[in-house]
């Protein structure tokens, strides 16, 4: 006789539910907890951004678009992409995604077969391992928590073999906002031209640099742009996250799979949405940098106070998270966000969720207020020393 379970994916009931999520599902209903979990911008999206929205709602423009999406939002992400030395032609080499979340998905879909391999540099975002597994392709962890937190060239060659189809990056990188030097993008670069493999660069953070920071993309190197899918969007930037939209910039071999999947599955991104995205590219830059600003100005406090409590963390280059190291306090990173959750009520995410180099240590989103980040670092730090004390 069949079970329950006989009658369900057997793939998706061996998929754990994502790590962040569950602590972000332990907040509701708990208003008194202060949460530096979900990487989720403290901003609304800005003023112009949503009158743009309004003013295309209130003409009626609630349809459909093309399922590549709007032809003048491709046409300046082209332009935005040329900043950075990379060159997509805006009607064949991008495509509008619902977020960048679908543009992973769809991305790994639309090369990995079963017995693949895919080299995922962690600790990394919880769907890039998830979803590579649900092609059936193998996932091959690439610890970079020995190197500075950032895939190097000679790491990864160590881990290729005749079945590695593709690698998976991420810089700024979450969880750790770390930024791969340039001058290490550029050996990848040519390691990736000589075994002829994909890379998937997620840049969804490389607005949000500090220090001088400048972003760079793999795609930017000489010869590049042929083994490149980069991924990026809206919602960390621009604080988008609601919106849900993002892009696929990838030669057309790749976009003329994408969107045919993309079609049956999605259609298109929002048409509101897709308005708001263009007048950001346009007109919104300097509501960027003021966010920008202020998350390094949070990011600076919360590096010193960590450091001062012992719980050693290096200074993030990028996006807005930080990744402290707790294995001085005895616990387990599980043990340690749980505890801290439910005597202190402070929400963080275990390293662990977040794949190999992630144990002993806990991710920090410093997208919230800063009256609430020095009330949460008080805690931790109480919570630290009653560890210690045993």
């Amino acid at each position: 006789m069949n079970t329950r379970e006989d009658k369900l994916s057997r793939a998706m009931l061996a998929t754990p539910p994502s790590g962040i999520r569950k602590f972000f599902e332990m907040l509701i209903g708990h208003d008194d907890v202060i949460s530096l979990s979900v990487g989720e911008p403290d901003f609304p999206t800005p003023w112009l951004m949503r009158e743009e929205a309004f003013y295309h709602l209130e003409k009626g423009q609630t349809s459909y678009t093309s399922n590549w999406g709007l032809l003048e939002l491709r046409e300046e992400i082209a332009k935005y992409l040329e900043r950075y030395g990379a060159f997509y032609n805006p009607r064949k080499e991008i495509i509008i995604t619902v977020g960048a979340s679908e543009g992973v998905d769809a991305t790994l879909r639309c090369i990995l077969n079963p017995g693949d391999e895919i080299i995922v540099s962690q600790p990394c975002y919880v769907n890039y391992t998830t979803l590579a597994n649900l092609t059936g392709a193998k996932v091959i962890d690439l610890d970079t928590s020995r190197t500075g937190f950032y895939p190097t060239a000679a790491e990864i060659e160590k881990l290729i073999t005749p079945k590695t189809k593709a690698l998976m990056i991420c810089s700024p990188n979450n969880p750790t906002g770390t930024v791969t030097p340039a001058q290490e993008l550029e050996k990848i670069a040519e390691l990736v031209k000589k075994q002829q493999i994909w890379v998937i660069s997620d840049e969804i953070y490389c607005e949000l640099v500090y220090d001088g920071t400048e972003h760079t993309t793999i795609a930017s190197f000489p010869g590049m742009k042929d083994y490149t899918i980069i991924l990026n969007g809206f919602s960390k930037s621009f604080a988008m996250t609601g919106w849900r939209i993002g892009y696929i910039a990838a030669p057309e071999d790749i976009t003329a799979e994408v969107i045919k999947l993309h079609g049956y599955n999605t259609i298109c991104a929002p048409i509101m949405s897709q308005y708001a995205a263009l007048e950001g590219l346009r007109n919104g830059w300097s509501e960027v940098e003021k966010m920008r600003v202020s998350y390094q100005q949070r990011r600076n406090l919360m590096v010193k106070e960590f450091n001062d409590m012992g719980l050693p963390v290096p200074e993030p280059k990028g996006a807005f998270y930080m990744f402290p190291d707790i294995s001085s306090t005895g616990l387990t990173s599980e043990e340690f966000a749980t505890r801290l959750f439910s005597k202190y009520s402070v929400a963080v995410v275990p390293g662990s969720v977040f794949g190999a180099g992630g144990e002993g240590h806990i991710r920090c989103c410093y997208a919230t207020a800063i009256d609430k980040i020095k009330t949460a670092l008080d805690r931790i730090a109480e919570f630290t020393d009653s560890c210690r004390r045993g």
